[in-house]
């Protein structure tokens, strides 16, 4: 499986390019899923669900099927958190496997970058970063997209990874 990240500060444009690219990968015959970090606690079930349930009464794992999704929730009880190689070798195989987020790991990456935000760059310091998609003029060292170009920045990582 082919890996390419997106990464940046938060409010920079991350998961709207994440979307536009998978769309835009998938609409050129590729299997493609992701893998997104959250820095802060997220829970995907919702109170008073049976699934919620479990997890309250101590189940380390509930697996919730239906006709259209499963979904694996795992609970960590203070176990550290899932290195980025162990989460994508629980992953199906696919085409792609794009990653929002993981910022410090080293795969290939592109940062989403708004001026608006007022976050500095990461990738002048990151050369895992392999290009910048911004709503600003940049002058850098690496491929600079508009933001909104999602077809370039898909050529980009097409090329990138032989895809």
């Amino acid at each position: 499986m082919k890996l390419y990240g997106v990464t940046g500060w938060k409010n920079n444009g991350k998961t709207g390019l994440m979307e536009r690219l998978v769309a835009e990968f998938t609409s050129r015959g590729l299997t493609v899923s992701t893998l997104k970090h959250a820095h802060h606690a997220t829970d995907v079930d919702q109170p008073g669900t049976d699934s919620f349930r479990h997890r309250l009464a101590g189940a380390s794992e509930v697996v919730l099927a239906s006709p259209n999704r499963v979904a694996i929730m795992q609970e960590l009880r203070g176990a550290t958190e899932p290195a980025l190689t162990d989460l994508l070798a629980r992953m199906r195989p696919v085409d792609l496997i794009l990653i929002e987020g993981f910022k410090r790991e080293v795969h290939p990456k592109i940062e989403a970058h708004r001026a608006a935000a007022g976050h500095p760059l990461i990738a002048p310091d990151d050369p895992s970063i392999r290009a910048v998609a911004t709503d600003t003029p940049l002058d850098l060292d690496r491929p600079v997209f508009d933001l909104n170009d999602t077809a370039g920045v898909a050529d980009f990582i097409a090329r990138e990874l032989d895809l």
